[in-house]
């Protein structure tokens, strides 16, 4: 097994473009991204070659995509002014999506990612105001001076962490949570998170194959771990009954939509994932 294909947490967004880039083959996709094949290259097709049978399809990623374009639609349709789209790694919604062209786009990773990205869509032109920065947003300094620059003169912004949260420590996140809150300009955020059961299947599943982009948090108390942090959840959306919506969710796991809703604060022994809209202060 080739362990090194994921050197670190920026490779899985080769990871995740690959599986944009099939989706975007079929001929009723959820979501077209003609950039991302491009993005994912060879080795990101390789990394979901090498994942497990029953990872392989990567349908959890591609209905958290389409997901997460809807709510940044609705936000728009709101008079969201910006979109902080945090560890964008290789995700190409200011180019492929139906957005305002007046609309301020931001998106912040490490200097590599972003580098690279600049070179491989040298020649793309976004359909709306686009800016990058390069940072560490784990670094309490660098992420607070980001958030103060990429957030001056919004009014009403909603920040996106897709596919981030899940490598932090619990700390870092309850931090973030509180840097975002401070800031009267991001009204949403939109997160996906697992519960502790589903991290533990994943880390058995994949573990091997992401050793070195291990996965870490998954609070017991879901959504309620925000709370207090000023973030109430607004638009709750599980991923297994989302994908049997959207004709995605693999037939010998259909039967489990049948089951009782886990409550989204108490996830206790539940496989549940969700992506949700919370909303600052609400």
């Amino acid at each position: 097994m080739n362990t090194t294909l994921v050197s670190n947490v920026s490779d899985t967004a080769r990871w995740v473009a690959t599986y944009r880039a099939w989706e975007t083959a079929r001929s009723e996709a959820l979501f077209r991204d003609p950039l991302a094949a491009r993005l994912a290259g060879k080795r990101g097709r390789a990394i979901a070659a090498m994942m497990p049978r029953q990872a392989r399809s990567g349908w959890p990623l591609i209905v958290r995509t389409k997901l997460i374009d809807d709510l940044i639609m609705n936000a728009v349709a709101e008079r969201c002014d910006c979109v902080i789209n945090l560890a964008a790694g290789l995700d190409t919604r200011p180019y492929r999506m139906q957005l305002p062209p007046a609309l301020r786009w931001v998106e912040a990773d490490l200097p590599a990612m972003v580098e690279e990205k600049e070179r491989v869509l040298a020649t793309e032109k976004p359909v709306c105001r686009l800016s990058r920065y390069r940072v560490d947003l784990s670094d309490p300094e660098a992420r607070a001076a980001f958030l103060d620059e990429s957030l001056y003169g919004a009014t009403r912004a909603l920040v996106i962490s897709e596919g981030l949260l899940i490598y932090l420590n619990e700390v870092v996140v309850r931090k973030l949570a509180i840097d975002l809150a401070a800031r009267a300009a991001a009204l949403w955020w939109v997160v996906d998170l697992a519960s502790p059961n589903l991290l533990q299947l994943m880390r058995k599943t994949m573990g091997a194959q992401l050793t070195n982009a291990p996965m870490i948090f998954a609070p017991a108390n879901g959504v309620a771990f925000f709370e207090p942090l000023g973030w109430a959840p607004q638009d709750i959306r599980p991923l297994l009954n989302e994908a049997a919506r959207l004709h995605r969710l693999p037939w010998f796991l259909r039967w489990l939509c049948w089951l009782p809703q886990t409550d989204p604060r108490q996830l206790g022994h539940a496989r549940w994932s969700a992506v949700i809209r919370f909303a600052r202060g609400a």
